[in-house]
């Protein structure tokens, strides 16, 4: 069992069940120390993100769950004079970053026995997380804003999930979630729950192997909850402990789209944020997160690594998603974000700087 506790009274995650919030003061989980990392114990016999699993907490008798997610390739494009790595994330399993994550949670629910449970998503974890709920035999619904890209709600269905849509905002599907979580329902939630994140600092190893063991100088990727970037972050950190690396650590850049974008909003003006943060709509829907439940962990993270936060108008999104595919990349308008975030700063970036490319585009339809 991992090191993971209640951020609020300290108390150990429980033994048995899943508690999304800790049950006795309602406080979040997270983990007390770094993730383990060792090089020496990379067991490369593994499939995917399971050569890491030292870090995941997991029995090493419990059979690896895998849909073949993680060693997606890394490949470089000269972008604004720059040349600049692209991590093609979106060619994971289901066409998401979120399948780092979703294995490592969906083997964390097989562990304790769990054989039905409830998430909530604006679309890609909800796929991702239907995925690999089929694939270890957990029976999945899924609440997911009405207004969700209609590929996602059909590829959630495709899986054998029960999808439920709820009317109104993303924070809305929360609210079902955690209702059907209150009737006892195990709510599987990528958001609440910590198993997810060293999942996502599976990213950071695959980045350092592939940049030929050495830390990348800049990475710039969308934020909406942000656990992916604070995986990353933690990940990096992981690595730059164990490898003894003096190069330090580097920096982050989360994106979120300008009409819901909490985190960029804090980053820019502290605590005096009323009236700042919006939930408006945005073609960017993988972002679209009001309240990140991690956020004050996510922007500790880009403060330590000197990076920021930016956001993007809404009507560069779909002009750099275009620029993305003439690159070759097809991605979804979450993923093109990054692209209009670079323009702006990819001059000030130190060497070698990595784009993460989180979804595919075959996840979009315009309306």
């Amino acid at each position: 069992m991992m090191d993971i506790s209640c951020t609020s009274c300290d108390r150990s995650y429980p033994q048995d069940g899943l508690p999304y919030l800790c049950p006795h003061c309602m406080g979040l989980f997270d983990f007390r120390n770094p993730f383990p990392f060792k090089p020496t114990q990379v067991d490369r016999s593994q499939p995917g993100i399971w050569r890491y699993r030292h870090i995941f907490g997991l029995s090493p008798e419990f059979e690896p769950l895998s849909l073949g997610e993680g060693n997606t390739p890394l490949i470089w494009a000269e972008v604004y004079g720059r040349k600049v790595a692209f991590k093609c994330e979106f060619q994971n399993p289901s066409g998401s970053f979120k399948d780092r994550g979703s294995a490592v949670l969906t083997a964390w629910l097989k562990s304790r026995n769990i054989t039905s449970a409830v998430e909530d998503s604006s679309g890609n974890a909800g796929a991702s997380f239907a995925a690999y709920a089929a694939r270890g035999g957990i029976k999945a619904r899924i609440f997911v804003p009405e207004s969700a890209g209609g590929p996602k709600l059909r590829q959630i269905e495709a899986y054998g999930a029960e999808l439920v849509p709820v009317p109104g905002s993303r924070s809305n599907a929360s609210a079902e979630a955690m209702k059907a979580a209150e009737e006892g329902q195990a709510y599987a939630s990528h958001a609440y729950l910590p198993f997810n994140l060293p999942g996502y600092a599976t990213t950071s190893y695959e980045i350092f192997e592939q940049l030929g063991d050495q830390m990348p100088g800049a990475v710039v990727l969308p934020a909406g909850q942000g656990g992916m970037l604070l995986g990353m972050a933690r990940g990096f950190e992981s690595l730059r402990v164990a490898t003894g690396s003096k190069k330090g650590k580097p920096m982050i850049i989360g994106v979120q789209a300008r009409a819901c974008a909490p985190l960029w909003a804090k980053f820019s003006k502290g605590d005096t944020t009323v009236g700042l943060i919006a939930d408006n709509p945005t073609v960017a829907e993988g972002v679209r997160v009001s309240n990140p439940v991690r956020a004050d962990a996510v922007l500790q993270a880009v403060s330590a690594s000197n990076g920021m936060i930016l956001a993007v108008p809404e009507e560069e999104i779909i002009l750099y998603r275009n620029v993305l595919a003439r690159l070759g990349f097809y991605v979804e308008p979450t993923s093109s974000i990054v692209l209009s975030a670079l323009k702006n700063t990819v001059q000030n970036l130190p060497d070698p700087v990595v784009v993460i490319l989180t979804g595919s585009g075959f996840k979009y339809a315009p309306n």
